[in-house]
């Protein structure tokens, strides 16, 4: 399934993007273990990514355009998935 959305409000559209098994498998370690990673608007067209861990929120330092948007999520979630999986 094509990860899209689009903002109801504004009609923001987040571009498509088709996960492989292991990003949806760190995906779905990351929401298990609560880690959330998700796509913030900064304005139209650009959106930044928030990590909160442990109730700890901090924001890429990049914003990313449409369809890349989940790219960088997935990107994400593969990262903390390989760096913590043995530790929790």
């Amino acid at each position: 399934m094509a990860a899209a959305w689009n903002k109801k409000k504004t009609g923001w559209y987040m571009g498509e993007y088709d996960p492989t098994q292991e990003e949806t498998e760190a995906y779905i370690w990351c929401v298990r273990n609560n880690i959330k990673i998700s796509p913030k608007a900064k304005e139209e067209g650009l959106w930044w990514i928030e990590i909160t861990i442990n109730g700890k929120t901090n924001k890429s330092p990049n914003t990313f355009i449409e369809g890349l948007v989940w790219e960088k999520l997935y990107e994400y979630c593969k990262y903390y998935y390989d760096r913590y999986k043995q530790n929790i």
